[in-house]
């Protein structure tokens, strides 16, 4: 994850659909590349924008009205229309992408088809606007897969920042207080909980393989990879219905376009152009932004609800905030490394 020894605080986009743009957020940060503004625009305006479309699969997922299983399938089918013409273009102009690298991604991809099958079933179970919230459980998984396997340490500020996330997660699905009419809080905390599970895994694999010379391949092969295990697993759990006539078509179609494609290419493009620190709070604005489109479809998420969100989003924050450098002592010069 690291290439010292403790975990740095990082925040990863929230989104069960093949984005895995991470910002990595420590002491130095990663050194920006500057951003051509003439035809992409403002790096800022990119990243918001790609957040919007994240915002929003949730609710085109719940304004589809299909099964987690149909939804999560087809919309990995739907997004490969695109992915398969892009990634076999950057082949060809970059030569292919290693067997074990392209291994990893397969593996990457079955966990990213689990997730996204037990977030539709999250958003159909506690809404849009909480679903989105409580995948950024995988804020706390990831740091954890990254000591069982690698033994990177963790920092204070994460030891601090996961019983906060945890209990706003609780607050949020409605597990603790008061739910929301017509959820299933104990249902919902489960599916949102493996989710993140699943969806930290998947950015721990990435992570490994790395996106070397290739950025769109691995993008490709993990979004194939989750639309079989999405078949298989929507298949044997909630049937999966090939053709749900219209306008469950459309919503679908706008959610792999937009939620999936538009959206990873508008933040990978743009956050090699902020500095980390930027880039993670801007990100920040997936969970807000989908509350309130949450809202706009007739959701009423509950006051204790609405706390747990918030606390999510600012134990997010905190944990993406950049560490201050230590300064000299006094008398003393800064050593040049």
């Amino acid at each position: 994850m690291t290439s010292g020894d403790e975990v740095s605080a990082a925040t990863s986009v929230s989104v069960p659909g093949g984005v895995s743009a991470r910002v990595r957020i420590g002491s130095g940060g990663a050194r920006r590349r500057p951003v051509p503004r003439g035809r992409a625009g403002s790096p800022v305006v990119l990243v918001v924008a790609g957040s919007a479309c994240i915002s929003a699969s949730a609710v085109f997922m719940k304004l589809s009205g299909t099964n987690a299983g149909t939804g999560a399938f087809l919309r990995c089918a739907l997004a490969l229309f695109v992915l398969v013409p892009l990634a076999w273009r950057e082949v060809r102009r970059i030569g292919p992408r290693s067997l074990r690298h392209q291994l990893m991604d397969l593996g990457a991809g079955v966990l990213l088809g689990v997730d996204m099958v037990f977030w539709a079933a999250s958003v159909l179970t506690v809404g849009a606007s909480v679903a989105t919230v409580l995948l950024n459980v995988q804020v706390v998984v990831f740091p954890l897969l990254a000591r069982l396997v690698s033994g990177t340490r963790l920092s204070g500020r994460f030891v601090l920042m996961a019983p906060l996330m945890l209990a706003g997660v609780a607050l949020a699905s409605g597990a603790i207080g008061h739910p929301q009419a017509g959820s299933d809080p104990v249902a919902g905390v489960a599916f949102g909980t493996a989710a993140g599970v699943a969806y930290a895994g998947y950015l721990f694999l990435m992570r490994l393989g790395g996106g070397r010379e290739h950025t769109l391949l691995p993008v490709c092969v993990s979004t194939a990879a989750a639309a079989a295990t999405a078949a298989l697993m929507g298949g044997l759990w909630t049937g999966i219905t090939l053709n749900p006539g219209w306008p469950a078509w459309g919503w679908l179609v706008t959610l792999a376009l937009v939620g999936q494609v538009l959206a990873w290419l508008l933040i990978t493009s743009a956050l090699p152009g902020l500095a980390p620190n930027v880039g993670a709070a801007l990100l920040l604005l997936q969970p807000v932004m989908a509350f309130g489109l949450g809202m706009a479809i007739g959701e009423r998420p509950t006051l204790t609800q609405a706390a747990g969100c918030a606390l999510v989003v600012a134990a997010v924050w905190h944990n993406s905030r950049p560490r201050r450098a230590r300064r000299p002592a006094p008398g003393r010069r800064p050593t040049r490394g």
